[in-house]
C-alpha cells in the first residue's frame, strides 16, 4: 500500500536555495536607472518593414539574417545613453517577461533631422525583457 502525505501548495513554490531566491526576486523586479536590462526586440518602421531584430528566427523572416551576427538579447544599462532615449524610456519600470509595444518619435530616437539614415523617421518597436541584474 502506498501512502501519500499531504503537501501544502506553500511548500511547492517555496525557494529551495538562494539561487532560487535571486531568481524570484529578479522576476519581482521593475527595471530602473543603473539596471543592466537583457531584451528581446523587433524594431519596424510604421507599415510594418522590419528594420532590426535581436531575434534570429525574425530576421531570416524578414530577410535581415546576417550570419557573422549573434541572435541575443540586447544588454543595456538603463541611464546611461547607449541606446535612444526612447527605447531606453520604454524599458524603464518592466519586468522581466513583460512584453510591450512603444513608438518613438524621431525627437526620442535618432532626431528630426541630421546625417544619419534613420533621422527625421518614427520607429516601432516590440520589446520582451528577458533579464533585469541590479548593480
Amino acid at each position: 500500500m502506498i501512502r501519500h502525505r499531504a503537501v501544502s501548495d506553500r511548500h511547492l513554490f517555496r525557494p529551495k536555495t538562494r539561487l532560487d531566491e535571486r531568481r524570484i526576486m529578479s522576476l519581482e523586479l521593475k527595471a530602473q536607472k543603473g539596471d543592466t536590462v537583457s531584451v528581446h526586440y523587433i524594431g519596424k518602421f510604421p507599415g510594418g518593414k522590419i528594420f532590426d531584430t535581436s531575434m534570429e528566427k525574425e530576421a531570416k523572416s524578414a530577410g535581415l539574417y546576417n550570419a557573422a551576427r549573434d541572435y541575443h538579447p540586447l544588454m543595456v544599462v538603463l541611464g546611461t545613453g547607449k541606446v535612444i532615449q526612447g527605447f531606453d524610456e520604454a524599458l524603464m519600470g518592466m519586468k522581466v517577461n513583460e512584453e510591450k509595444e512603444v513608438v518613438i518619435p524621431p525627437e526620442k530616437a535618432y532626431g528630426r533631422s541630421g546625417n544619419h539614415p534613420m533621422a527625421g523617421k518614427t520607429l516601432q518597436f516590440k520589446l520582451r525583457v528577458t533579464n533585469i541584474r541590479r548593480p
